[in-house]
């Protein structure tokens, strides 16, 4: 086999007019050669024939389980067959097995209409907030982006319940001023799975009057814009970043975002800002009505004046002991109720596990404590003494002896 410098070196000289067989005789090769040099489009490369390796007593083996299970990890598969030789051959063998068995996603590109969706995601930046308590934590972030202009919002929340998703969804709802006709979720268990809705979302739903889409599993093109902003929020938006608290996160992610949106989108060859307002224009007005959303509970306060919420336990004033008061939660204060009457405001801890207490309520208590453990004293008064002689006249005893 001719060298690739020799081949291209006939090709320029058959090209210029040189007849093969002076070209054959000048570089000591065939007239063959040659002429298959010529024809050939390419230049010529040394293949080894295929033949028998240490791989091909178990390839068949191997097909049958990649025909059952084509996501098989490969050293699964090696032990599976009693491959004892290098483990790395074996992978790359299966490796060039694998697209085989593996059935066929092709993407589509998806057109998104002005106002016709949103999509929502949880985004746990790599950062521990610092809490109440002086631990830290992963907190999760709500992040909706409108899928046309890709005009992003976004918050830290408490937690991954479904009452401070939808607290949070309805916060960045008003934020947007409109609302998406549809909301893209992908299975989050505080939202819905499947076909199936967690408790008070579809009543949320059904008064922003907007639409729930569950997306099914391996879908990952019909909520890829908000993962992908997922991922630039961590390369553009965390780097060289601190967080004294949720608080601070959320300013900094706010301030961040409105410079984000204002940015040129390399897909759209625009800014989100100035897509927005067609996107908005499509999208249904607010709801005329108030959202009943959050903690909601009612319970009768005991002895020990506390009520716990999301594991963590707020005083309450203890002269409402014994009495039904109404607890109610958003993602900022915790409140008490009795009677429509506030008896409780506190500050809503992202921590869990912690007692929180109004000095007041404890002052409140002491006093009550102090008044119960006082003896009762003896009641007195003319009124509740009588003559022992009443007694005698009534009983008949001093009309006797007089008779």
């Amino acid at each position: 086999m001719i060298s690739v410098e020799d081949w291209a070196l006939l090709r320029r000289l058959v090209a210029d007019g040189v007849p093969r067989r002076q070209v054959a005789r000048d570089l000591g090769i065939g007239r063959a050669t040659v002429d298959r040099a010529v024809a050939s489009d390419r230049p010529p490369k040394y293949e080894r024939p295929p033949g028998p390796t240490a791989f091909t007593p178990f390839e068949q083996r191997v097909r049958v389980m990649l025909e059952e299970h084509p996501d098989m990890p490969a050293t699964v598969i090696a032990e599976r067959v009693g491959w004892d030789g290098s483990i790395t051959w074996f992978r790359d063998n299966v490796r060039q097995l694998r697209p085989q068995y593996r059935r066929i996603d092709p993407v589509d590109r998806l057109e998104w209409a002005p106002g016709d969706a949103a999509q929502c995601d949880l985004w746990f930046p790599p950062f521990r907030i610092p809490l109440e308590d002086g631990t830290a934590k992963l907190m999760p972030v709500l992040v909706i982006t409108a899928a046309h202009s890709r005009f992003m919002l976004g918050r830290m929340i408490p937690t991954r319940t479904t009452e401070d998703l939808l607290l949070g969804s309805w916060e960045l709802i008003q934020q947007l001023e409109r609302v998406p006709r549809r909301l893209l979720w992908d299975n989050e268990a505080g939202i819905g799975r499947g076909k199936r809705f967690a408790g008070g979302v579809a009543t949320f739903m059904g008064t922003l009057a907007t639409k729930l889409v569950l997306l099914p599993p391996r879908d990952p093109e019909s909520k890829g814009i908000v993962e992908r902003r997922n991922g630039w929020f961590e390369t553009s938006f965390m780097p060289g970043r601190v967080f004294t608290s949720a608080a601070d996160f959320n300013t900094q992610f706010s301030d961040w975002l409105g410079r984000a949106n204002s940015r040129v989108v390399r897909t759209t060859k625009a800014s989100p800002v100035s897509r927005l307002e067609a996107d908005r224009a499509a999208m249904l007005p607010l709801p005329p009505v108030p959202l009943h959303l959050g903690w909601r509970n009612s319970v009768r306060l005991g002895r020990d004046y506390y009520v716990r919420l999301d594991s963590n336990d707020y005083s309450v004033d203890p002269r409402q002991i014994g009495r039904i008061v109404d607890v109610s939660a958003d993602l900022e204060r915790v409140r008490v109720r009795s009677g429509g009457r506030i008896v409780a405001d506190h500050a809503r801890a992202w921590a869990r596990g912690m007692t929180i207490s109004d000095p007041t309520h404890l002052q409140t208590a002491a006093v009550l404590r102090k008044q119960f453990q006082q003896p009762r004293r003896a009641a007195t008064g003319d009124d509740l003494t009588r003559d022992l002689t009443d007694y005698d006249r009534a009983f008949g005893i001093i009309d006797g002896e007089m008779s």
